[in-house]
């Protein structure tokens, strides 16, 4: 049994789309595409090196077919990125809302994916803006560029295996895994096999297999009774309908695309695995990129459940004798016991009763995948079932190997903590400390690369980011108007070399709205709301007319105003859990008068222009739980090594959130409205400054009546 297996940071730790040849067909495309004369690099099929229109025209062209007007922070960011990818040196742009960055970043990497013949990647944090690009911009662009480029451009979107329909499940080639707790209960049984049975149906319509193209949608738990990781893939050639496979051919269409569409998530495991997920590529794109970091830290999280190890024990059953079986399921068992007796939280050290019970999981998992052996030429369902055995058990291997080596002094690179998540299996989770190293080694030192989001400057610097992202700090932010001049693109052993760049926003912060702290309010303690903060909040929604948007740092406290407020306004108030988000957004941006109070995702997920959103309310400064486990291991190592751990960790998280939070009420040039911050920290603490410099430059006020007037003068008017 092999003593260590690769660490997070190592390529092959992380799953990757399989590496087997596409299907002939594609292949004979793939390799005509790419024949070329002597001295001539290879280009994609059906493209060729040419001369195009300069990036002012064409941002002219785009501009007029999408009905917009020219901005001068649009276009100085355009310049900046066309800037990037000629010189090689990486760029980090915040463009506020109103900006059009996606236009300012999009047209100049068609051009150069046009002009040579190559694949330019964006990346994005959610769904949401996966589908703006692909359903929305990008069609408008290929059609509006088409006529001056000499050729429509092509786009595609690309995701992990997982969210692609697995047509060798579909047709039964692998045993079914119904849920531990349906195999006694016949209605969950009855409703999980409802489930599946539609996915099987809409398996026979859809043309991409595409998860998100599936509405509405179902169970985790019944998607993965028909879909495979790229680790249980059984790979092309030996899959009795690889060539139809949907994962296959969103991978095809990509490798000849222009502008491929992707996640963060994608594109870490892409840059941390020798075989590529994602088309060869020269330049990405990260917007969003202020979650960058969280995103690839999830994506480098391991999680041992008694659940999981039991699963791969009943898949192992199916391929291998039964007694060895039978060691890993009573594994799993010893692990669950443990884990009920184990307190949530960060773990400074092993306990022996876990460390005991992770071992023998690590031991009875190394013996499955030596009894499972090499992979065997059989019959599709046992092959099928052997892949499945094997793909789960070395996960549950490498997870517990890399729990016990997280204590080894001579490691201490990651953070362990037990894990009690409302409807969720008790967990023991691992997650590096830090992503910068990695990220300076396998994205930056790999590729150009441009980051953009609307809030990236925090404290009127990029370097807060920037260090945790691996670049080497630049003190300060550029104006738009400094970044016409050329620089020497960097060598290959020389640093990283960056920009930080503010293009600014369309929108007058200054005219259009005000940032109102509660600076006579009690500081907020760990009681709930108190009475007056519920009578601030009161106040404000009163004399705005209902128009709000409440931002919550806990569940608890978002429930606790909204049971309140409704006994005490005759305007309706939404609480986040009363209805999927999605549709209490569309009821809160149909009704003027409606309230909308939630947590986290409402932070960052609405956007909800013009009269029905006029109040954003903050009830306090978005710090992380002292107990989270990263942010305090985090914290920890910052201050070990001299630095200001609260402000560089807590600080950052709370600036972003903030910002992002604040970000929800100007959508739009005739927005006008009121930010109320009701945690007196942020005008009377030492980072105060810090976090107001995070945010748009709005007119700030400490008197209450002045913002109720405002308030009732916005909605009369």
């Amino acid at each position: 049994m092999p003593t260590s297996v690769p660490r997070w940071s190592d390529p092959v730790a992380f799953e990757s789309d399989d590496a087997d040849e596409l299907p002939p067909e594609i292949v004979a495309d793939l390799e005509r595409a790419n024949r070329a004369d002597s001295d001539e690099p290879s280009l994609p099929l059906g493209r060729a090196r040419r001369d195009i229109p300069d990036l002012a025209t064409l941002m002219e062209v785009a501009v007029e077919a999408v009905g917009g007007v020219p901005r001068e922070g649009q276009a100085q960011m355009a310049e900046a990125v066309e800037h990037t990818i000629t010189t090689g040196e990486h760029l980090a742009v915040q463009a506020g809302t109103g900006t059009g960055k996606s236009l300012a970043y999009l047209v100049p990497a068609i051009r150069h994916a046009v002009a040579d013949g190559t694949t330019v990647v964006v990346s994005t944090a959610t769904i949401a803006l996966q589908r703006q690009l692909v359903d929305r911009d990008l069609p408008r662009l290929s059609e509006a560029l088409a006529e001056t480029l000499g050729r429509k451009p092509t786009f595609a979107i690309l995701k992990g295996r997982r969210n692609y329909l697995c047509l060798n499940r579909v047709h039964g080639n692998a045993p079914s895994e119904p849920d531990e707790d349906a195999l006694f209960d016949a209605f969950a049984a009855s409703a999980l096999e409802r489930q599946v049975q539609r996915v099987q149906e809409w398996s026979t319509e859809t043309e991409t297999g595409d998860r998100d193209e599936l509405v509405p949608g179902v169970t985790d738990q019944a998607w993965r009774q028909l879909s495979v990781t790229a680790k249980e893939c059984l790979g092309v050639h030996r899959c009795p309908v690889g060539t139809d496979c949907f994962a296959e051919r969103a991978r095809a269409t990509a490798g000849r695309a222009d502008i491929v569409v992707t996640n963060h998530a994608l594109l870490a495991i892409d840059a941390l695995d020798d075989r590529p997920v994602l088309p060869e590529h020269d330049v990405v794109l990260v917007d969003e990129a202020h979650d960058l970091v969280d995103r690839v830290t999830s994506a480098a999280t391991g999680e041992l459940t008694a659940k999981a190890v039991k699963l791969a024990a009943r898949r192992c059953g199916r391929a291998i004798d039964e007694e060895t079986a039978d060691r890993l399921d009573e594994a799993a068992e010893g692990l669950g016991l443990v884990l009920e007796d184990s307190a949530p939280g960060r773990l400074e050290e092993l306990p022996e009763a876990l460390g005991g019970a992770v071992t023998v999981v690590r031991d009875s998992a190394w013996a499955c995948i030596s009894a499972l052996g090499p992979e065997r030429k059989e019959d599709v369902e046992g092959s099928t079932a052997r892949k499945l055995a094997h793909a789960l058990t070395e996960d549950v291997h490498d997870t517990a190997v890399r729990l016990l080596e997280a204590f080894d002094e001579a490691q201490q690179h990651d953070v362990v903590w037990v894990s009690n998540e409302p409807n969720r299996p008790k967990a023991v989770r691992v997650a590096p400390i830090g992503v910068g190293g990695l990220l300076r080694d396998r994205l930056f030192g790999q590729r150009t690369t441009v980051l953009t989001s609307a809030t990236l400057s925090l404290g009127g610097s990029f370097d807060t980011l920037a260090r945790q992202w691996g670049l080497p700090p630049q003190q300060q932010v550029e104006s738009a108007a400094g970044m016409a001049t050329a620089k020497e693109a960097p060598s290959d052993g020389g640093t990283l070399k960056w920009t930080g760049m503010d293009v600014g926003s369309p929108f007058e912060h200054e005219r259009s709205g005000i940032l109102y702290i509660g600076r006579h309010l009690p500081p907020p303690g760990r009681d709930g709301l108190p009475p007056q903060v519920l009578d601030e909040i009161t106040e404000l929604v009163q004399a705005a007319g209902g128009r709000t948007l409440g931002l919550f740092s806990s569940r608890r406290a978002a429930e606790q105003a909204g049971e309140e407020l409704r006994k005490r306004l005759s305007t309706p108030v939404l609480c986040q859990g009363d209805d999927t988000t999605a549709l209490l957004i569309k009821r809160f941006a149909e009704d003027p008068e409606t309230s909308l109070f939630g947590t986290l995702s409402l932070w960052q997920g609405v956007d909800v222009p013009g009269d029905s959103l006029q109040l954003v309310i903050m009830d306090r400064i978005p710090f992380p739980r002292p107990d989270d486990p990263l942010a305090s291991a985090r914290q920890q190592r910052i201050s070990e090594h001299g630095g200001n751990g609260f402000l560089t960790v807590a600080g950052t998280h709370a600036a972003l959130l903030l910002a992002q939070g604040a970000g929800r009420l100007l959508r739009s040039p005739n927005d006008r409205g009121v930010i109320a911050v009701l945690d007196p920290r942020l005008a009377t603490a030492r980072y105060g400054g810090f976090l107001r410099a995070s945010l748009p430059p709005f007119w700030t006020t400490h008197d209450p009546d002045v913002v109720r007037g405002a308030l009732k003068r916005l909605t009369s008017g």
